[in-house]
């Protein structure tokens, strides 16, 4: 009888003893695993350990961007801030949106990890002719120069991650709400 493969969960979410069927003695889950082993590949997303949100730049850092952009829970949090880069993490509230912006001298990428909106853009805050309905996995590249607004149109906060290059916030910045971000919105 066929048996679907079912992955061993994560270290995180069982002690049980990990069977190699072709070893003679068991792993208690030890990490890192052996190469070429049946590997823990599974992990239920409420057993996950959270991610410690924090400007951990200039230093090196590895992330699950998607699981930190979903653990996110403020307006707007620094996750990296090097010499000339910067990541921050955004929660968006039902029907709020990011504000109306233009930066002058910077790129921006915005990639939506849960949620959707509408993503609006412009020569002129008077004119924003450029507009397109965004989801999951979507992403959005704003130009320097072009005013652009993102409007959550869901049930619920739209998650997503932005990254300025050079940096546009202070090192460590937390907005834990939209308007604790006062005099930031470039006009």
């Amino acid at each position: 009888m066929y048996k679907p493969y079912k992955p061993y969960p994560c270290s995180h979410c069982a002690k049980a003893p990990i069977y190699y069927p072709y070893r003679r003695n068991y792993d208690y889950g030890s990490y890192p695993y052996q190469y070429g082993y049946n590997t823990p590949t599974y992990c239920h997303p409420e057993r996950r350990p959270m991610i410690r949100l924090k400007d951990y730049g200039p230093n090196p850092f590895v992330v699950n961007i998607e699981e930190a952009t979903k653990q996110n829970q403020t307006f707007r949090t620094a996750l990296w801030t090097g010499e000339y880069l910067q990541l921050t993490l955004m929660s968006i509230n039902v029907g709020d949106d990011i504000g109306l912006e233009v930066h002058y001298d910077h790129d921006q990428f915005l990639r939506i990890e849960e949620g959707e909106g509408i993503v609006k853009m412009g020569d002129r805050k008077e004119n924003l002719d450029f507009q397109k309905r965004v989801y999951d996995d979507y992403a959005i590249f704003v130009p320097a120069g072009k005013w652009h607004n993102l409007i959550n149109t869901g049930q619920k906060p739209l998650k997503l991650y932005s990254i300025y290059a050079p940096p546009e916030h202070p090192r460590g910045t937390v907005h834990r709400t939209k308007e604790d971000d006062v005099g930031h919105h470039g006009y």
